[in-house]
């Protein structure tokens, strides 16, 4: 899937968007799209990576990470994970060449209402596609894991994403959540944001400015609204932040 110039340091939560080649539509049969989901429940426990949530759609996946002990864990589980459904493709379809482009894009994300924010952009990729009204209605995604719990064989790790949402240990979570994706749907706020698939880091300028350093950049020099990319907000001009606001 490609080879990311990226720190990947441990604790921090990654968004990572991988395409395939020329943006074909390589993942557009079911059975590549459950392979895919598949390998990626084996991998993040083989590789001890927490996922917080999760979108497979007809030619690019969606990932929300978190960076374990190992720096070198989330670039092999994505190693591997693209590889395994490359070859399978490939072979099946009597294909040759590259079935993702060359790399993967990763972005930080800061814990709290940015990382809710990023979490309720993947869940809604295929309604802004057009594809379907609801993320209910998507069965490649992380979403049905966070609103009905599974109890085993479970890709998302949903006691990290509501500690990092800032909501632990809260049984209620998955109801939170899912008024949350309805009121998004609801409201109509589904228009695209490149700032999660495009950016280095999103989050507050104290957490963007670290990651840069980090990871070789020159401190921030763009204005504070595009580096956030919260003008305009992803979801329309209510504060995220305020959980009363999201319908509660």
């Amino acid at each position: 899937m490609g080879y990311p110039q990226r720190f990947f340091e441990p604790g921090y939560v990654w968004h990572l968007t991988a395409r395939c080649h020329n943006r074909d539509f390589l993942l557009n049969q079911v059975l590549y799209r459950k392979l895919l989901t598949d390998t990626l429940f084996e991998n993040q426990g083989r590789y001890r990576v927490p996922v917080l949530n999760f979108t497979v759609t007809s030619n690019h996946v969606h990932l929300l990470v978190v960076s374990p002990t190992d720096r070198e864990a989330i670039p092999e589980m994505m190693r591997d994970l693209g590889s395994k459904v490359a070859a399978t493709y490939n072979k099946k379809s009597d294909r040759k060449g590259s079935f993702w482009e060359r790399r993967y894009h990763a972005t930080a994300v800061e814990s709290g209402e940015h990382l809710v924010r990023c979490s309720l952009y993947i869940d809604t990729n295929m309604v802004r596609a057009g594809v379907v009204r609801h993320p209910s209605e998507w069965k490649h995604g992380g979403y049905h894991e966070i609103v009905k719990p599974k109890q085993r064989y479970k890709t998302v790790n949903l006691s990290e994403l509501s500690r990092l949402a800032g909501l632990p240990d809260d049984p209620t979570f998955p109801e939170h959540y899912a008024g949350w994706v309805d009121n998004v749907v609801k409201r109509g706020h589904l228009c695209r944001d490149d700032v999660w698939t495009a950016e280095l880091a999103v989050g507050s300028v104290k957490f963007v400015d670290h990651v840069r350093r980090q990871s070789g950049y020159a401190p921030i020099l763009k204005d504070e609204s595009n580096m956030l990319g919260e003008q305009p907000a992803p979801y329309g001009a209510q504060d995220c932040g305020n959980m009363l606001e999201w319908g509660f």
